[in-house]
Order: C-alpha cells, then sequence, then structure tokens
C-alpha cells in the first residue's frame, strides 16, 4: 500500500511546488495551465500522458480549448503521496 504524506512532506509543499494548490475538500493538489491555443494545449496533455504512463500514476485532468487543470490526489492511498510530488515535478519541468 502507498502511504499517505506525512505532516513534514506536506508542510514542504509550498515550498517545493508553489504553483501548486491544495483543493479544499479533497487530499489532493491542482494547478491550471495556459496555453496559446488547443494545440499547445493538446501537445502539452500528449508530454503529461507519457510521463504518468511511464510512472504508472495518472492524473485527474479537464481541458477547454487553452486551458488544461490538472489534479494530482494518490487513489491507493486515498490521499497526497509521493507519487503526486514526483509527477507535479515532472509536469513542472514541461512547461518555462
Amino acid at each position: 500500500m502507498i502511504e499517505k504524506l506525512d505532516a513534514a512532506a506536506r508542510g514542504a509543499l509550498r515550498q517545493e511546488l508553489p504553483q501548486w494548490q491544495a483543493l479544499e475538500g479533497r487530499d489532493a493538489i491542482a494547478r491550471s495551465f495556459r496555453f496559446a491555443d488547443f494545440s499547445a494545449a493538446w501537445g502539452f496533455m500528449a508530454r503529461v500522458a507519457l510521463l504518468a504512463e511511464a510512472q504508472d500514476h495518472h492524473p485527474e485532468w479537464f481541458n477547454v480549448y487553452n486551458r488544461v487543470d490538472i489534479t494530482l490526489t494518490t487513489h491507493d492511498a486515498d490521499g497526497l503521496s509521493a507519487r503526486d510530488v514526483t509527477l507535479a515535478r515532472a509536469i513542472d519541468r514541461l512547461v518555462p
């Protein structure tokens, strides 16, 4: 079983992933991305999909035109885990 983040790791999230926000009412983090157009947004989603598949950890996401909203949580842990932090870091490296 995958374990949830402990209090110390949760406390470091603001510094470590400043553009990701804790979701109220859920043990999850989220970030919104904006791109020049749909094609750029879709290309980003394709790159995230490859990362997610390689990590066997898949995001919840929503796309409308140039916007991509990503939510990360670990269903097997019933909340945030190190897997979410790892994927969030990898996603952040995809955008300038």
